[in-house]
């Protein structure tokens, strides 16, 4: 009897010890489950945007008529190499080379921007390969005439081609690049309101400047905020430059290497397409640090309020 006794004894203290560790391996495979599927989700979301990427390089080559097997298998080459640089970097934990990966919708509206530029280039192109016979359609004349005045950049890339070509392919270029930049200039305006009206960044969520802005070093040269102004209005102006310089500097290269004429449609929709969303996509960036330097400057100011708002606790005459 005292041998159960004392068995019994040795045994009621080892409950607390189970009633306290069980709640603790419940949390710690809560948090195992959440953080689980936090990454899963990351990952789920990098392959879709590699998937959408490698989406967009192979659409001219699907659409368009006439593209040979050697260039296809280059596109698809391409395609899948930008399609693997995204998953990577949206799969890290730490940033590469994306910048505002964390500040959504700014490389959401980049990638649709220039999606929109590329699949409207490659139906224009398309229903001008197909009806090669008939006239444009009204709505093309309408938007080629919008750009039609002197010293445009849509007039300056049609006169920076080498002489020549004939007289439909200049105005074939000329339509495309009056779409291409008319629907870049609606998403820079569509991004201008949007930080205008300060939805962008989100409210809701933390701007991290060195998630965001990986290959910008804070502790350099002057004050961070100086600096982020200062980079801003660079790009600003350079992508205002770019429009009007691209066509010059390509007419000066056709005096060294071989001109580009534009003539095949995947060249024409690519060269036109990028011509006018690389401009448009650094006056956006611009804007983006700017803005991003008003946030840590209003940051400041509210700190130094509220610094000033604490009383200074009571001094003697001996401190």
């Amino acid at each position: 009897m005292g041998n159960f006794v004392a068995k019994i004894r040795r045994a009621l203290p080892d409950r607390p010890r189970l009633a306290i560790t069980r709640p603790h391996a419940k949390g710690e495979m809560r948090g195992a489950r959440q953080e689980s599927r936090l990454s899963m989700s990351q990952v789920a979301g990098a392959f879709l945007r590699g998937f959408l990427v490698i989406l967009l390089v192979l659409v001219p080559a699907l659409l368009l008529p006439g593209i040979s097997q050697d260039v296809s298998q280059g596109v698809t080459l391409v395609a899948l190499i930008a399609g693997i640089v995204v998953v990577v970097e949206y799969t890290a934990r730490h940033p590469g080379l994306i910048e505002f990966r964390d500040a959504k919708p700014y490389n959401r509206g980049r990638f649709l921007l220039l999606f929109t530029i590329i699949l409207a280039l490659t139906v224009m192109q398309r229903q001008y390969m197909v009806s090669e016979h008939a006239a444009p359609a009204a709505a093309y004349l309408f938007i080629g005439s919008i750009f039609d005045f002197s010293f445009s950049p849509v007039r300056l890339l049609t006169a920076s081609l080498p002489p020549g070509l004939s007289e439909a392919h200049l105005f074939n270029v000329h339509l495309v690049a009056s779409m291409a930049f008319l629907v870049a200039l609606m998403g820079m305006l569509g991004f201008l309101v949007t930080v205008w009206l300060n939805f962008w960044p989100n409210r809701a969520s933390v701007l991290n400047v060195w998630v965001n802005l990986p290959n910008f070093d804070p502790t350099k040269g002057i004050d961070v905020v100086h600096r982020l102004e200062r980079e801003g209005q660079f790009y600003i102006l350079l992508g205002i430059i770019l429009p009007f310089s691209l066509p010059v500097l390509l007419h000066v290269s056709n005096l060294l290497v071989q001109p580009l004429t534009l003539e095949t449609p995947l060249s024409l929709v690519w060269g036109v397409g990028l011509w006018a969303f690389v401009p448009i996509s650094l006056v956006m960036r611009g804007v983006a640090m700017y803005r991003v330097a008003q946030l840590i400057r209003a940051q400041r100011r509210r700190i130094a309020e509220a610094e000033a708002a604490v009383p200074m606790p009571a001094q003697s005459v001996y401190s």
